[in-house]
């Protein structure tokens, strides 16, 4: 049985996927734990030299990417290009991970006991990826698990099915043991039941899991419950602090960068940006100007910064926010209609206050409030009046003002003096408080997907007490 994914800009369908039901996790699951030894048995460096083929597999793959995130998503050539280039990175800097996966001799007040701290491979690791950046987050999703010796279970987008599985068919064309690396496509309608046989499968060990806060919290419940560890990297609400001394025309690149990359439809993207009232208007000028000469168009052509976004349901989510904030006395410094359903203009919203949606609620498309401050204190206030703390940024000519600054904001991530979209293989991503728990990347990733045990070794006979 199959299902299939409609363009969101033409309504054609884009692609068609294996719809599958709940009762074929079972031996999915089971084909990954048998093929777990052998593959966690394997040295570091026979691993890193699979984990280099897939790379260079993703790398020749990236016309049917393009074409297959154009088309399931809406997206720019551009963005799935980006996608493409970090994702492989992702993978480059796994397998230099392999032979980082270190222990410790601790030292042990017992006598002749010689005591070591290993980390070793957890079994079947379930990780889930979502639709908005769907390269970089399906190869995260499993690239250091499996430099660490895990077997995984990619859970792919119902949105972008086809993109997932090219991640997968570059993966087997690497030479991974059969059963090591697998894929789990379902219709929308069965997400639930596939996602809760996956996670109630004995053999799973471990969930990582990159999407809605709403979501991530049912997943955790539903984990807990096995008392299985997740990693969850879920909603944010990103900050953008502008302060009295800032180069304001790098705030604005940056501002607009991070607000509108891929639409606004990034974890990480500027969801407020909270200016210092002394700058305040001279900002608001500039960034209207920067952002009105961003227009938006069909992706297919190639011709404008901006694209489609996933569905219409963004576009009215969007549009409530605004509505909400116009209605309380804040005003639209630019934006304009929808075409074609799904190609929303960049909105910029001006004297957006702590009582409208917009200041709060995750926007995940094409529109950023602009907050006012007093000064510097009560503009970290504002960025820490929020449930979510994934990335934030800061905006001043005084470097050890912009630390200070962002030491007091937050966030799992903070930039001084650069945008709030950044994104490394290398380095430990992850949020606080609704935006999840838990590291991807770098030896942080090691910690995530490793188990770590105590070993004990005795080198002179025992005394014991009885």
């Amino acid at each position: 049985m199959l299902f299939e994914r409609i363009n969101p800009m033409t309504g054609a369908v884009a692609s068609t996927a294996e719809a599958m039901q709940s009762s074929d996790i079972p031996a999915i699951t089971a084909r990954a734990a048998s093929a777990f030894p052998a593959w966690a048995a394997m040295g570091p460096n026979a691993r890193r030299a699979v984990l280099m083929k897939a790379a260079a597999a993703l790398e020749s793959r990236a016309d049917a990417f393009v074409e297959a995130m154009m088309g399931e998503i809406g997206a720019t050539k551009g963005w799935a290009l980006f996608n493409l280039g970090l994702a492989a990175s992702m993978v480059r800097e796994a397998a230099a991970l392999t032979t980082q996966i270190s222990g410790e001799v601790i030292p042990s007040d017992k006598p002749g006991c010689v005591a070591m701290a290993l980390r070793e491979p957890v079994g079947v690791i379930l990780g889930i990826a979502p639709w908005n950046a769907p390269i970089i987050l399906g190869v995260r999703a499993i690239a250091v698990p499996l430099a660490c010796g895990n077997a995984v279970i990619l859970k792919a987008s119902e949105q972008c099915p086809r993109t997932h599985a090219l991640i997968i068919e570059a993966f087997a064309e690497a030479g991974f043991p059969e059963g090591v690396v697998n894929v789990v496509t379902n219709a929308p309608k069965d997400a639930a039941d596939v996602v809760g046989a996956l996670i109630d499968a004995p053999q799973v060990k471990r969930i990582n899991f990159t999407g809605s806060t709403a979501v991530g919290r049912i997943i955790a419940v539903r984990a807990a419950q096995h008392l299985k560890p997740c990693l969850l990297e879920l909603g944010g609400k990103a900050p953008l602090i502008v302060l009295d001394d800032a180069d304001l025309d790098e705030a604005v690149k940056a501002a607009a960068f991070g607000a509108f990359m891929n639409q606004g439809q990034i974890c990480m993207s500027t969801e407020r940006i909270i200016v210092v009232d002394s700058v305040a208007d001279a900002f608001a000028e500039k960034f209207k100007a920067k952002v009105a000469a961003m227009p938006v168009g069909d992706p297919r052509e190639g011709t404008t910064p901006l694209g489609a976004v996933v569905d219409a349901k963004t576009v009215a989510h969007c549009k409530s926010l605004i509505d909400d904030a116009l209605a309380k006395g804040a005003q639209l410094l630019t934006g304009g209609e929808t075409t074609h359903n799904v190609l929303m203009p960049a909105h910029v919203v001006a004297g957006v206050t702590q009582d409208m949606k917009l200041f709060r609620d995750e926007s995940f498309g094409p529109v950023v409030g602009v907050i006012r401050a007093r000064d510097e204190a009560h503009a970290i206030e504002l960025a820490n009046d929020t449930e979510y703390g994934l990335s934030a940024a800061v905006f001043t000519r005084d470097t050890a003002r912009g630390l200070r600054v962002a030491r007091q904001i937050k966030s799992g991530i903070c930039h001084v003096n650069g945008p709030t979209v950044h994104d490394e293989a290398q380095m430990p991503f992850g949020g606080v408080g609704a935006s999840g728990y838990g590291r991807f990347g770098g030896k942080a990733g090691i910690d995530s997907f490793t188990e770590l045990r105590w070993i004990t070794m005795e080198t002179q006979p025992g005394h014991y007490p009885i």
